[in-house]
């Protein structure tokens, strides 16, 4: 008795750690589910509907057999698409944490890299693509989401119809104002909602079920394989909507470093998949038990006391479904830059502890106003649902051949394994997508125009960004000879005060001290060479803050400081200067007076053909959008000196 008395009245060691990381994985899982599944969590609302819509150009005819295929089919795609591809196979390909295809093309590039370039940028291209098609993705979903929540309304009283359009405007943009919290705050705020929302589409299903507990049979393949099989006629035409059971899937690997792989993957499999399960099966219990039930299916498993409450927490879900793309979109932007296919943009991070919960205003704008335009051009979800999987499907193909190019090359997967298991999943696909081109002419034609238009826009920066860095690089120099050649009698005078460039390398002469000394024959008495570097940590401790190198002369008054700054800081060039000791600058640094000097580039269009003169142009257009350095780096204004350099693209 004393024992027991004694181990319970003690912790183990250790415990209270275990607790927090406890209760930080389970903030983390409710984070998830109100920003990664909203918009699969919510395609039990429109997916068998959609279906059986009888003004689709290629409707299921409404009868026992084809209720059975179709649930059995939605059932088994989500398994295949997301469990399988998702969740088991893709989520595991990351890179330091970020998922997406972006994450996949920064693997494919590190080991394609000795292997041939043909290989790497035909693979980068398709990534690129698929990439592109999620930003399409990501205007198309919100302005679906929003439309059918708000649409929702008319269940309630037909009159507001003529009120959709204003309400829904005013839900986007309140949606896009929040943004800036983050998506940590916006899923403490949407979690719980989301908890809510699953388990009630659980037990309405279950309730459905009860009623006609047959259809618990649709969960055997052979059904979706009898269908797909011995009506192929009728089941191809089928996939276009099946895939819309499965829209946001993409999201889970995209928001993966928002909130880890783990996090995602616990709340997909014990709660959101079981629901979304009961949901579908639930739904067609009720559509066998009476076919007319097909028309709001969803809303009709529930009594009619609980329709008005299910419509407003429909309304509140699908609002929240949109929250998904928009937080893949941040990641997948936040990796282009990185990989230098778009401009530096300012990045705001909002979690010390997840490097992955980024805000990007300028994409977060644009994309409201994407949305916007959406909302007012198609006028109703109906407009949008033959757009919607066409992205979703493209990019799903895209993201299964690069992650099994990525296991064959990094993780050494016996090719037969490759070949079968890969073969398998890309055929499935390729199936989804071939469905989805025959309502090319209907709206899916939207999708791969947006996902063109961005993935011209990504290659054409990258590609005038290599020959602008060739450019500079040649106009720059070396660092070392240059600084080298100081040292033996050059005819450069010598002025007092402290000048500090900042640099894109450590290895190069910034083109504002290479145009001071051999235009202006001058040189400041002390000169600091910054260049600055950012690192996978919120903070960097302040004793790692700055390195110095005296560049091979310790009494030249010249010196190399590289500066590191973590991922949660705001670049604070000044500040760093500032813990620099006299003895490790050569001198001291006078800050409070010295001059800051940034190399401005000024693009033109030149005669040399690097790329086609509308791509030279639209690559001029898009660097207007890079951040200012000097608000970046928290230089003073009235000190800064921008120091122009002309280069023909």
């Amino acid at each position: 008795m004393q024992a027991i008395q004694t181990e319970a009245g003690k912790r183990p060691p250790g415990s209270g750690k275990a607790v927090v990381r406890d209760t930080a994985r389970l903030g983390l899982i409710v984070g998830a589910l109100g920003v990664v599944f909203g918009d699969i969590g919510t395609s039990p609302i429109y997916t068998m509907q959609t279906l059986f819509n009888p003004d689709d150009p290629h409707p299921v005819p409404l009868n026992t057999a084809n209720v059975y295929g179709v649930v059995s089919l939605v059932f088994w795609s989500v398994i295949l698409i997301v469990s399988v591809t998702y969740v088991s196979l893709a989520m595991r390909a990351d890179n330091d944490g970020e998922g997406g295809i972006m994450a996949l093309i920064t693997l494919l590039q590190q080991k394609l890299a000795s292997r041939g370039r043909r290989t790497a940028v035909w693979l980068a291209a398709l990534g690129i693509f698929g990439a592109a098609l999620f930003l399409g993705d990501s205007m198309i979903t919100p302005a679906m989401s929003v439309l059918s929540a708000v649409e929702g309304l008319k269940v309630v009283d037909p009159g507001m119809d003529e009120l959709i359009i204003p309400i829904t405007t005013a839900i986007i943009v309140l949606l896009f104002l929040g943004q800036r919290r983050g998506s940590e705050a916006v899923g403490k705020l949407f979690g719980p909602i989301m908890i809510v929302w699953f388990l009630t589409i659980g037990s309405l299903g279950v309730a459905g079920i009860a009623d006609e507990p047959n259809v618990l049979r649709a969960l055997s393949p052979t059904y979706a394989v009898d269908f797909l099989v011995n009506h192929f006629d009728v089941a191809f035409f089928a996939l276009a909507a099946v895939v819309l059971a499965f829209t946001g899937a993409e999201a889970l690997y995209a928001d993966m470093g928002h909130f880890g792989r783990r996090s995602i993957t616990r709340a997909w499999t014990f709660l959101v998949l079981p629901t979304l399960v009961l949901s579908y099966l639930g739904q067609a219990a009720l559509i066998l038990k009476d076919p007319a039930n097909v028309n709001g299916s969803f809303f009709l498993l529930a009594p009619e006391w609980g329709r008005v409450p299910l419509v407003i927490l429909a309304t509140a879900a699908t609002v929240i479904a949109s929250q998904a793309v928009i937080t893949g979109a941040f990641s997948v932007v936040s990796q282009a830059a990185q990989l230098g296919y778009l401009p530096r943009l300012r990045i705001a991070h909002t979690s010390e502890k997840t490097i992955g919960q980024i805000y990007v205003p300028w994409i977060n704008w644009l994309l409201m106003i994407s949305v916007l335009v959406l909302v007012f051009a198609f006028q109703s979800s109906a407009a949008l649902t033959f757009a919607y999987g066409m992205a979703v499907t493209a990019t799903i193909t895209i993201t299964t051949i690069l992650f099994f190019y990525v296991a064959r090359q990094r993780w050494k997967v016996p090719l037969p394994v490759i070949v079968v298991g890969g073969g398998i999943l890309v055929t499935i696909d390729l199936l989804f997508v071939a469905a989805n081109m025959t309502k090319l002419i209907h709206g899916a034609w939207l999708p791969l125009l947006i996902g063109l238009v961005v993935f011209v826009i990504m290659t054409t920066w990258r590609r005038g960004r290599d020959v602008v860095t060739a450019s500079r690089e040649r106009l720059e120099g070396p660092l070392q000879p240059f600084i080298d050649e100081l040292q033996i009698g050059k005819d450069v005078a010598v002025v007092p005060g402290t000048a500090i460039f900042l640099n894109r390398s450590s290895t190069t002469v910034p083109l504002a001290l290479r145009a001071n000394v051999e235009h202006n024959r001058v040189r400041h008495e002390h000169v600091a060479i910054v260049a600055i570097q950012t690192v996978p940590v919120p903070r960097v401790r302040p004793q790692d803050r700055a390195v110095v190198d005296s560049l091979g002369h310790t009494e030249d008054g010249i010196i190399l400081v590289t500066v590191k700054f973590g991922y949660m800081e705001a670049p604070n060039v000044p500040a760093a200067l500032r813990r620099l000791k006299p003895e490790q600058t050569e001198g001291r640094l006078d800050l409070d007076t010295c001059t800051y000097f940034l190399s401005k580039i000024e693009l033109t269009p030149g005669p040399e053909k690097t790329m086609p003169t509308w791509r030279k142009h639209l690559f001029i257009a898009t660097s207007h959008i890079t951040s200012s350095a000097t608000t970046f780096f928290q230089l003073p204004q009235d000190r800064t000196v921008l120091m122009g350099s002309n280069i023909e693209v």
